[in-house]
């Protein structure tokens, strides 16, 4: 047989495979299709089951283990235990969101406090500790925003304008 023959067998053998292949393929996609939610939720169903089961066969498992310690064997007892301790499964972790939130919402609170305290410490003043006695000018009010009279307005040199 030549050899342009051989690879020309090959390629009509190697393209029919292909074919059938992909005809294999169409006919499973749709029995696929169906049966991967089933397989989903056969997994998360095992995985529960697995845990729930481990979570009850360890604490018996670790009681033996205790009861073989003072009676039988110390180390069986040890082994027992050690075998509890691998097949205990893993304490679910917390969110970590919680304790950012409890974070920001102790710094706020110290903030707030802060603000509270600065404020308390500042002395209310009423009138200026640089003005004149009392009978040399009009009383003044004083506000924080700036000092105002009833009618005069005074300038910076002290001086008194009436308006």
């Amino acid at each position: 047989m030549s050899r342009k023959k051989r690879n020309h067998r090959a390629r009509m053998a190697a393209t029919g495979a292909g074919r059938r292949a992909r005809r294999v393929a169409a006919q499973v996609k749709p029995a696929a299709a169906h049966i991967k939610p089933l397989a989903q939720s056969t997994r998360t169903a095992a995985i529960r089951r697995v845990h729930r089961t481990r979570a009850w066969a360890a604490p018996r498992v670790e009681r033996t283990g205790q009861v073989l310690q003072d009676s039988v064997a110390p180390r069986l007892s040890a082994l027992l235990s050690s075998a509890a301790r691998r097949l205990e499964p893993a304490k679910p972790r917390r969110p970590r969101w919680r304790k950012l939130a409890g974070i920001s919402v102790l710094t706020a609170a110290a903030g707030a406090v802060a603000v509270v305290v600065r404020n308390r410490s500042k002395p209310d003043v009423t009138t200026s500790a640089a003005e004149p006695d009392a009978g040399d000018a009009a009383p003044t009010a004083q506000r924080r925003d700036g000092p105002a009279m009833a009618s005069t307005d005074a300038d910076a040199d002290r001086q008194v304008r009436t308006s």
